[in-house]
């Protein structure tokens, strides 16, 4: 999104990203707001693997797949075939997204706008998901909400956050390293990452942060009305505690 901000490649090797990211609660969340109508259409943006995608899909959704990064959607695309499920996935920027249809439900999940640097890039990509929402629809997104306390203890030591082995057998550990610049509100975040009990890489994994006050305004800004404001995927109202900004909201 800018050429000094950058998530590393090897964060998106598909069979790396599913392995990190298997017991996750965000499904049963995404779950609860999917329409009644099991016609209606529905779009996910920024869906990697389809990790969330798949299992909408098997319920009996019309649900098309965004992304960005084509070894996520070729992943995609293999799971859905191996599970016999017709799942449109379209490579494309959430930001100059421009589909011939509009949905009842869109969502953005798995805190993929911190990979929105700049304001102007969010505000594109909220004016896409505004142009392809119908009147009645919902827009719903999740994201973290900013601890700096966890953030300024992450830039004094390296940590193991993750430890598991991939389904084509590697094992992966990685440790985390970070450092916040307050003037963009990029945590610029450094994984080091462990393959087979050898050191392989250095990635980047920069995140913009978004603080609440300002994330709802911005959100506001770009037509939208916040009917509901979680700070948990068990839909808790936010709060000062909340790890999570988890909004649903309709066109205004």
């Amino acid at each position: 999104m800018n050429s000094k901000y950058r998530v590393g490649k090897l964060i998106y090797d598909a069979n790396i990203y599913d392995g990190m990211n298997t017991n996750l609660d965000d499904l049963q969340f995404y779950k609860r707001w999917l329409p009644k109508d099991k016609d209606a259409k529905i779009l996910e943006l920024c869906c990697g693997t389809g990790r969330l995608t798949l299992p909408i899909r098997k319920k009996g959704y019309k649900i098309t797949g965004v992304d960005f990064t084509a070894s996520m959607l070729t992943q995609a695309s293999a799971k859905a075939l191996e599970e016999g499920l017709e799942i449109p996935f379209i490579q494309a920027d959430m930001r100059t997204l421009d589909l011939p249809e509009k949905f009842d439900l869109i969502f953005i999940p798995f805190n993929s706008i911190h990979h929105l640097y700049k304001n102007e890039d969010l505000f594109k990509a909220f004016n896409a998901v505004k142009q392809h929402l119908k009147e009645d629809g919902l827009f719903i997104l999740d994201c973290f909400n900013p601890n700096i306390q966890f953030i300024a203890e992450g830039g004094k030591e390296l940590k193991e956050i993750s430890s598991y082995i991939t389904n084509d057998g590697r094992e992966i550990v990685i440790k985390e390293k970070m450092h916040y610049e307050s003037k963009t509100q990029v945590n610029r975040i450094d994984w080091h990452y462990f393959i087979n009990g050898a050191f392989d890489s250095i990635q980047k994994l920069d995140m913009r942060m978004f603080f609440p006050q300002e994330l709802n305004s911005y959100i506001e800004r770009c037509g939208f009305n916040i009917i509901h404001k979680f700070g948990s995927f068990e839909e808790e109202q936010f709060n000062d505690n909340s790890d999570k900004q988890i909004f649903v909201c309709a066109l205004d």
